[in-house]
This record gives C-alpha cells, sequence and structure tokens, in this order.
C-alpha cells in the first residue's frame, strides 16, 4: 500500500513597522497592529475552519497530518486567540497529528551562528512541549532548508528524521517518493514531492494553467498513478483558505480527497515520523550545498539572493556577536533573525517576485522599504546601547 505524508506549515511573523531615518530613538519597532489584524483575518480563513474540518476528517476517515508551528505563531495565538491552540491540542490528542520541531522564530538563525541555531531549536522544543505536551522527534528548517552539516546538528539533538525539498540537485534522476537516510548519519529524510504540492499550494486558482480546474477526483487519480512507497504533500497551513480562498473550492477539494483516501483504502496515510520508521530507506543522499523549497532556484536566493539582504544579514551578524549576551537586546535580534525579514527585501521579480511582493505588501510598499527600516531597526539598537553603555 502507498503511503503519503500531508505536512502543513503554520507561521506568522512578528512583522516589523516601517521605521525612518527620523524614528531612531523611539524604540517601537514592531507593528504589532498589524501583526494582529493578519492574524484575525487568518484565524477567520483558515485556521478555525482548516484545523475543523481536518479534526472531523480524523474522526470520520482516521487520517493522519503533521504540522509545524513556529514559535512566532503560538506567541501570538496565546496572546489573541487561545481557542486556535486549544483546537490544535484536540488534533493532537486525537494520537493522528504529529508536530514538527523547528528554530523558534523560523529563522535564519544557521547563517547567523550555529550555536544560536541550536538554541533556538532547543527554545521551540521547549514551547512544543509546554504547549502540547508533545516530545518531536522530527524536524524542519525554515522553509526546508538544508544540508549535511543541518542533518548533523539536528541528528545529534536526538532527532530522528528531517524534511526537506525533493529537487533534482540532490536527487539526480531519483524520485523523491521514497525515504531516504543521509550519506554521513542515520538521520531519515523525507523530501516534498514539490510537483504535488504546488498543484495545490500556487497552481489551484491558476485559470491559465492547462489542468485548471483541479478537483478532487483528477488529483486523486494523480496520486494513484504517482510510483514510489511514500508521496509527501507539503505546504503552508495558511493555503487553505488564506492564499487559497474559500471561494475557490479549497475546502470542498480537500474534503473530498480525504473522503477518498479514508473510504477507497487505496493509500495509508503516516505522520512524519511513522512514515520513516516504517519504511526502509530506498538510497543515501549527500547534500553539500544548502537547498530549500522556495522559489524556482531551490536555494537560498529568497533570503540572501541580493546585496541588500546580504547586507542586511551582515550586520544582523555583526550585532549578534556583540550582544548574544545581552538578553534584552537578543530577544530582539531574534524577532530580526526571521526569515520573513529578509523574504521581504527580495528583488526579484517574473512570478516568484509576484511571490515575494503578494507577502510583504501589507507591511511594505517596496522592498527598499523593507530594507531601510530593518536597517535603521538595527542602527538604533546599536546606537541607544552605546549611549546608555556611556551613561
Amino acid at each position: 500500500m502507498t503511503g503519503i505524508v500531508f505536512y502543513f506549515h503554520a507561521h506568522q511573523p512578528r512583522r516589523i513597522r516601517y521605521y525612518s531615518f527620523f524614528d531612531i530613538g523611539s524604540k517601537n519597532y514592531f507593528n504589532d497592529d498589524l501583526n494582529k489584524r493578519i492574524l484575525d483575518r487568518v484565524v477567520h480563513k483558515c485556521y478555525k475552519p482548516a484545523l475543523e474540518m481536518i479534526y472531523d476528517n480524523i474522526i470520520k476517515y482516521d487520517i493522519k497530518v503533521s504540522f509545524s508551528i513556529s514559535g512566532t505563531l503560538i506567541e501570538q495565538l496565546e496572546l489573541y486567540h487561545p481557542e486556535i491552540l486549544e483546537l490544535w491540542k484536540k488534533l493532537v490528542d486525537t494520537g493522528n497529528v504529529e508536530i514538527v520541531s523547528e528554530t523558534y522564530y523560523h529563522s535564519l538563525a544557521y547563517l547567523i551562528d550555529k550555536d544560536e541555531f541550536i538554541n533556538q531549536i532547543k527554545l521551540h522544543r521547549k514551547k512544543i512541549k509546554e504547549v502540547f505536551n508533545y516530545k518531536s522527534k522530527s524536524f524542519r528548517n525554515f522553509e526546508l532548508v538544508f544540508n549535511n552539516e543541518i542533518g548533523e546538528i539536528v541528528y545529534s539533538l536526538g532527532y530522528k528524521v528531517a524534511l526537506t525539498e525533493g529537487t533534482e540537485k540532490i536527487l539526480g534522476n531519483r524520485s523523491p517518493n521514497y525515504v531516504y537516510k543521509l550519506k554521513i548519519n542515520n538521520l531519515r529524510l523525507l523530501l516534498r514531492n514539490y510537483r504535488l504540492s504546488d498543484d495545490i499550494g500556487f497552481r489551484f486558482t491558476n485559470k491559465n494553467w492547462s489542468e485548471y480546474p483541479l478537483t478532487a477526483d483528477k488529483y486523486y487519480l494523480w496520486l494513484k498513478s504517482t510510483p514510489g512507497d511514500i508521496i509527501n504533500i507539503f505546504m503552508d497551513f495558511e493555503t487553505i483558505g488564506e492564499h487559497i480562498w474559500k471561494e475557490s473550492g479549497i475546502f470542498e477539494f480537500w474534503n473530498k480527497l480525504f473522503e477518498y483516501i479514508g473510504k477507497e483504502k487505496y493509500f495509508e496515510t503516516y505522520n512524519i515520523t511513522e512514515a520513516s520508521e516504517e519504511l526502509d530507506y530506498k538510497d543515501e543522499l549527500d547534500i553539500p550545498e544548502l537547498i530549500s523549497w522556495a522559489d524556482i532556484e531551490r536555494d537560498l536566493s529568497a533570503w540572501i539572493g541580493d546585496s541588500i539582504q546580504r547586507e542586511a544579514l551582515d550586520y544582523l551578524r555583526e550585532l549578534y556577536k556583540k550582544y548574544k549576551n545581552d538578553g534584552k537586546i537578543l530577544n530582539i535580534l531574534r524577532y530580526l533573525s526571521t526569515s520573513d525579514n529578509f523574504y521581504y527585501m527580495s528583488l526579484k521579480y517574473n512570478s516568484d517576485g509576484d511571490v515575494h511582493k503578494y507577502f510583504r505588501e501589507e507591511a511594505f510598499a517596496t522592498p527598499y522599504d523593507s530594507f531601510i527600516s530593518y536597517m535603521n531597526i538595527l542602527k538604533d539598537l546599536e546606537l541607544n546601547e552605546t549611549i546608555e553603555n556611556r551613561n
């Protein structure tokens, strides 16, 4: 019987506000009014109805799903919508839902400092234990960024399996539809089937797509015709209802797909760790270069592909080295390490640029507005700390 892993990533950043040169000294860095407005909308359009829909299908058809939930989202839900965390706990309590570890701040921590990367993983693991009474055995880095060294670190922390992109860069002519093992240790790897995942995540509402409209009937037949041991469908949770609106039929699509899977018994749904333990690995993978699930390149160009992004990252690294032992400043720097801040600065164009703009536009009109605000906040942190030390 072929297996399927449905994995959803849920994340909301703590967005910074527009911060001009004339704001330096105010220390008011975050646009928490905007963060609450966006969270309220996503809760209404996605989190509440989608979680209820998944719970209903777990009860009806014994469907299994996996989630990662960033620490910054959990914080905002604790503050504004604790009922959503209670709903998530209800799903976890069914025994059919796995919670996946990541960096607490959904961040570029690995690119800043390896110890900080480890500390953020531990912070997230602690938060998941506190909120869900759950100990994660699986790991995903932000946007599935991964290489051998990341695999070495997370394996040393006790994780059994990690998620990354099923790109040809690491697979060559092999299929993503199997469990793999990292060459340097015993860490299992589940690889996203990006074609089947993106058929839902990016092409569902594309009227120019040759396969539009995508129905559950059609998609289920595609799944049945896909060879391999395990088909990994990974995407942002906000795809259901927020990025793809209810009016498009996205909820009906998922309900019907779960019904087919539950009634026909052609597939078995797995949690991530369960799949990695019950299925034999197909082959070993050597991943020396960093890969991700983002943009056409499937690399880190979405966050550090432009000179302004790299300048911002260099400044962040510099301040981290100076203030990593200052709890107050470190807390702010950790929010600033969130990958979204760098994603908003991207100067890409065409279809990838449109996606960057979609995620950026509620916070900043242009990539340069994002960059200027970010750099001014870092400068403000440095200047204020220098002044306070002198006094």
